[in-house]
């Protein structure tokens, strides 16, 4: 039996203390390479000059226009209709690559105008390619560094009459393009909003000083304007493949030779003991349901926008669009799973901790959960009506603060989204709490830690840390926006990636490791040296390895070799991950007896997907430079997105509140698996569906036309029209997914039913039924 003792007296394990202090030495050279390469990326980033003048000296656009246009970016919430620099949605246009095409061909014709007066398509074959050539001479050899950069005068009437037409666009709805008007922007501020898209196309064409490469190294691919990929590029893709195949054997000699031992130590199966459960356990129940609420609000919006692809004038004939816009939507879609799997975990943790706990709980606890769970409900009800009404215009002045960011990922307003930060560290109090309900037993844990007697459970807290700590770094500056997009989506990517591949990994291992502890299929022992390894693994492949995502939004060159070695290491832990994971298959197949295997199922889905959603479609398919300068905001991104976070995440989000319900029904003579089981086919079915239906007869063509074509073209909405078909097929995985999400959320409703108030309980059909087999089982 386990008490809360237990957590804090170390055990000697010679492979154990040295895997500790190289994750020491791991978590210290990886927090200063990017300590170093944030610094890098500060003074690399793109230069706003103080004006863009014509040949004349008529001022076009000054950097106080440009940081105002990028506030209107945010504002109008641009990044959820289409993209910058490919970062955000890929239903409408990205706006770099289509202005940057437009001011290309413009100021091309200007030439032709100027120079032969004639048009440029009437002009022969040699006279093109010289006026080409000087069109994109004018481009390239534009100095961002300048003080004063003083436009040729065929550009200066391009850009003037491509701003005309921007925030004219921006202003006015087109429905065949599924664009509402920006409600949010008055016409002075749309102005100001197409100085900052316009600005944002020059910096992928204009060289950095010194170079023959643009300051997005080239990107995106344009024939037109001579941007195709960099030398450092290429030769950084082929060492990268060869580094991945290297690592991948030196990672397996490691784990055969070192961490898989015969496993013949005694087993801390604390999960089979069962305890009263705590007052804090009782309050749970309102996590769990809110997390299938929430993930059926997910494929609810989620399957509209999926209709919008391929219908962007109604939904199924009513005007959605006049009531909700596309962009608010996505925010809804992208943001709920966020919530989702964070509620889930939270509940869990907060559950599971006093069974580690031996069944013991801090005083003041259970009213500490609740308090927790509806100050998050208002901070995330508030949220997402600030995202609506921010979006709409009624939120005007205090958009940043209440309305919505226009952050892909972290639209939260600032008051919101502290909020949310602040519900993140309590929670981490409450988890310490729970593990440690004493002041004596926290204290003799910290000297534990500190001393180097590290413990799995001090990794579970550390992790919850970990979670809160970094989801902070998604408000720097913390009082207003950063006038450099690049360093704005430098520190967005902390949150979408370095919090995701980092922070959540961490918690994944530390969570899937003691599960696996604490139902007796694998040692203390074993389950701490496979933990530390992957965490190791996790922080080098998970921190440095967010340089993939900077490769071409401005940031300097350095992130490419960085971000393509580091990375491939992410894949390397993934695939520890299934092996462990078909080692634990046939632990509980021959073993009728096992209680927990729905729950162990699902950690086991979830590692299967966090190999091949993340793996696979992530570092096998783009993350190699080469290819992201090709497939960058692509169907095949979406993929990559989908699998991963639903797969990796939200599979073993759902398996860690099957844990808590099994252990919550332990003393019932029967636990009923079906719907779980039945959900969990569903729900891997529909992300195969999704694959095979949709993102793949997609993904792969619209690659295939940014190589033949450019990048502008493969976003347009010409080349989304030749895909109907495959747009239309997205629904039979929607479909089946949410007949999986249905089936668990009733699962849910029924199995929760032992700690709901009396007048709820009975609203669940069976109820005094299962409460006597439960008092039965009890009984014997």
């Amino acid at each position: 039996m386990s008490d809360s003792s237990s957590i804090v007296r170390p055990a000697a394990d010679p492979i154990s203390t040295v895997l500790k202090w190289i994750l020491l030495a791991t978590g210290l050279l990886t927090a200063a390479l990017l300590i170093w390469t944030t610094a890098a990326t500060y003074r690399g980033a793109p230069p706003q000059p103080g004006k863009f003048v014509s040949a004349e000296g008529v001022v076009l656009m000054t950097d106080a226009d440009i940081v105002s246009g990028e506030s209107g970016f945010q504002k109008a919430d641009l990044m959820d209709y289409g993209s910058l620099y490919g970062m955000g949605s890929y239903y409408g246009e990205d706006y770099t690559a289509s202005i940057m095409k437009r001011l290309a061909l413009a100021t091309r014709d200007n030439i032709a105008s100027a120079s032969d007066h004639a048009a440029f398509a009437s002009l022969p074959a040699e006279r093109q390619d010289a006026i080409t050539a000087k069109m994109r001479s004018d481009l390239h050899h534009l100095d961002l560094t300048a003080p004063t950069v003083t436009l040729p005068d065929e550009l200066a009437a391009a850009i003037v009459s491509i701003r005309a037409a921007t925030a004219n666009g921006l202003l006015h709805p087109d429905r065949k393009v599924g664009w509402t008007a920006a409600e949010s922007l008055s016409p002075v501020l749309a102005d100001k909003t197409a100085d900052f898209l316009i600005y944002s196309a020059l910096t992928t064409v204009a060289w950095r000083p010194g170079t023959e490469y643009s300051w997005t190294q080239n990107w995106p691919y344009g024939p037109l304007v001579g941007n195709a990929p960099t030398g450092e590029t290429f030769i950084w893709t082929w060492a990268s493949f060869g580094f991945v195949f290297l690592a991948f054997g030196v990672v397996l000699f490691i784990y055969e030779f070192w961490l898989d031992d015969a496993d013949t130590e005694v087993r801390d199966a604390e999960l089979l003991v069962v305890h009263p459960l705590t007052p804090s356990q009782k309050k749970v129940w309102k996590y769990f349901l809110l997390v299938a609420v929430l993930l059926l609000v997910q494929i609810l919006v989620g399957s509209i926008m999926a209709h919008m692809y391929y219908d962007r004038t109604s939904f199924y004939g009513f005007d959605i669009n006049r009531y909700v816009p596309f962009n608010v939507m996505r925010d809804l879609h992208i943001q709920a799973p966020i919530v989702w799997i964070g509620l889930s975990w939270i509940g869990a943790a907060l559950f599971l901790a006093p069974v580690i706990a031996g069944g013991k709980e801090a005083r003041g606890q259970a009213w500490l959960v609740d308090a927790l769970f509806w100050t998050t409900v208002f901070v995330v009800v508030c949220g997402l009506a600030g995202n609506y009404l921010g979006v709409l215009g009624v939120i005007d002045g205090n958009w940043f603060w209440f309305g919505n960011q226009g952050r892909s990922y972290i639209q939260l307003g600032r008051f919101w989204q502290i909020g949310f930060f602040a519900g993140l560290s309590l929670w981490s109090v409450l988890v310490m709490r729970a593990l440690w309900p004493s002041v004596s037993l926290w204290t003799r844990a910290a000297r534990d830690f500190w001393s180097g007697h590290i413990r799995l459970e001090h990794l579970i807290w550390a992790s919850t840390v970990n979670v809160a700590v970094l989801y902070a770094c998604g408000m720097i500056p913390l009082t207003g926006i950063e006038k450099s997009f690049t360093i704005s989506d430098f520190w967005r990517w902390w949150v979408v990636h370095l919090w995701v591949e980092q922070s959540f990994e961490f918690f994944a291992a530390a969570m899937t490791a003691w599960t696996l502890m604490a139902t007796g299929l694998i040692s203390r022992r074993l389950a701490e040296r496979g933990m530390y390894f992957e965490v190791i693994l996790i922080f080098l492949g998970g921190v440095i390895g967010t340089g993939h995502h900077l490769y071409w939004a401005g940031a300097p060159s350095l992130w490419i070799p960085f971000g393509t070695m580091f990375s491939f290491i992410e894949v390397l832990p993934l695939v520890l991950l299934v092996m462990e994971g078909i080692s634990h298959y046939r632990m509980i197949k021959g073993r009728e007896d096992f209680r927990y295997r729905l729950g162990t199922i699902y950690v086991i889905g979830a590692a299967f997907w966090n190999f091949v959603g993340a793996g696979v479609y992530g570092g096998g398919l783009l993350n190699a430079p080469l290819v992201n300068y090709y497939e960058h905001g692509t169907f095949l991104t979406l993929n990559h997105a989908h699998s991963s976070l639903f797969g990796a995440f939200g599979e073993l989000a759902i398996g860690l509140i099957y844990f808590c319900l099994r252990y919550l029904h332990a003393e019932e003579s029967r636990f009923s698996e079906r719907a779980g089981l039945w959900a969990f086919w569903l729900y891997n079915t529909g992300l195969v569906l999704w694959t095979v239906l949709n993102f793949f007869p997609i993904g792969w063509p619209q690659l295939l036309a940014v190589y033949e074509h450019g990048y502008a073209y493969a976003r347009s909405a010409a080349f989304y029209d030749k895909t109907l078909f495959w747009q239309w097929m997205r629904l039979p995985g929607d479909v089946v997914f949410a007949a999986g999400a249905l089936i668990m959320a009733w699962d849910f409703f029924v199995k929760l039913a032992p700690v709901y108030p009396g007048w709820m309980r009975r609203l669940v059909p069976g109820a005094k039924a299962r409460a006597a087999s439960r008092a039965t089982g009890s009984a014997s």
